[in-house]
């Protein structure tokens, strides 16, 4: 005689999700079936993938690049700070004593306080505000709509921050140190006068795209006529220092040409050693200055 009394199954436990397992979820990821909770979900062609497939998935998929070698970015996050950066510093400026002379760059100072040559592109003018303000915009519609877009993230911020040398190197070269007979006058030249502005690095990102427009076969016409205007205006203008923009243009045509020089991607891993050749030229075009001038007067500490 069979027996037919039935016995209930056993009870299954929810499915909870690995990642967090005090979370019961019913659905589950389209690539590896686990349970995924709401947190750990992410939408797919069909379905939902979890953040760990979606993670090992991305490093199977080959980044980006722009016709330079740089990484697409979805932002200009370099601009960002650079900008973010000019305008904490001008507040600090503005608020604190003496602090524009501690960063401003000055030929008789670079020598022994080095840094000077970079950190005075970050500050501005507290007298016109009209300076940063033109520099910001500057940099906002030739470095973050374009240059950034075009360089990638790194080669941009390598461009800038070399620029920023080169107007500071140029300034230095076509400064000398004032003889007894100008101290006496009291001139003391550009060798003691403080330089500051984004000047030179905004003037080497005008002349990256000049060369970066040439090695795309674009018209750069507008941006000739922007170089024109404002090379115009730094020798009828006063307390304008041209040196550094006609330093920082320079600068940034030669990152530009290396970095076009070197675009094809089996020769892109030249493209950096480049770029290092020409701050190793800046350094040494410094160096020289410094050695050739001697000892001088040391009248701003």
């Amino acid at each position: 005689m069979s027996d037919d009394t039935a016995y209930p199954a056993t009870p299954q436990a929810p499915p909870t999700c690995p990642r967090h397992p005090d979370r019961v979820s019913y659905v589950r990821c389209q690539r590896c079936n686990r349970p995924a909770c709401p947190d750990c979900q992410r939408p797919a062609a069909v379905g939902v993938q979890c953040v760990d497939c979606l993670k090992e998935q991305g490093k199977t998929v080959r980044q980006g690049r722009t016709v330079f070698g740089g990484q697409v970015q979805a932002a200009p996050v370099v601009s960002y700070v650079i900008i973010g950066i000019c305008v904490l510093v001008y507040l600090l400026q503005m608020t604190r004593r003496g602090f524009t002379a501690e960063i401003a760059f000055a030929p008789a100072l670079g020598k022994d306080e080095p840094w000077r040559f970079l950190t005075s592109a970050f500050a501005h003018s507290t007298s016109q505000i009209t300076h940063i303000l033109f520099n910001m915009l500057a940099l906002w519609m030739v470095g973050a709509q374009y240059l950034e877009r075009l360089l990638g993230g790194a080669r941009y911020a390598a461009v800038y921050l070399i620029s920023a040398f080169g107007g500071s190197v140029c300034y230095l070269l076509l400064s000398s140190p004032p003889t007894p007979a100008d101290l006496a006058a009291g001139d003391f030249g550009n060798w003691y006068q403080f330089a500051v502005g984004a000047s030179g690095a905004v003037f080497g990102l005008f002349g990256a795209l000049v060369v970066l427009n040439r090695k795309l076969n674009l018209s750069s016409a507008g941006m000739w006529a922007t170089i024109a205007i404002n090379a115009v205006i730094g020798f009828v203008i006063p307390n304008i220092a041209w040196q550094a923009h006609l330093g920082g243009i320079i600068t940034g045509a030669a990152c530009a040409a290396v970095i076009a020089a070197f675009n094809a991607p089996e020769r892109r891993r030249y493209q950096w050693p480049a770029l290092a050749g020409i701050v190793v030229v800046l350094v040494v075009l410094a160096a020289a200055k410094y050695a050739s001038v001697g000892s001088y007067p040391q009248l701003l500490g």
